[in-house]
């Protein structure tokens, strides 16, 4: 096996790899609950809550002057 290490602990240590990613994946799935419903129509820019609105250019507003 590579470096020297024997098969028995090379298995332990992968089992507990693949455990401990399983494990970190499912607390993050439970923890942000993904929507995993498919819209009929796409949504318009802007609707989704996934954009970065404050990152967008914001558009300067025009001045209107009240007399």
């Amino acid at each position: 096996m590579p470096a020297g290490v024997p098969w028995t602990s090379y298995v332990k240590m992968m089992a507990a790899s693949l455990l401990a990613m399983f494990a970190g994946a499912e607390v993050v799935h439970r923890y942000y609950r993904p929507d995993l419903t498919i819209p009929e129509i796409p949504p318009k820019p802007g609707e989704l809550k996934t954009e970065l609105l404050g990152l967008k250019e914001r558009e300067p507003k025009p001045q209107t002057s009240q007399q």
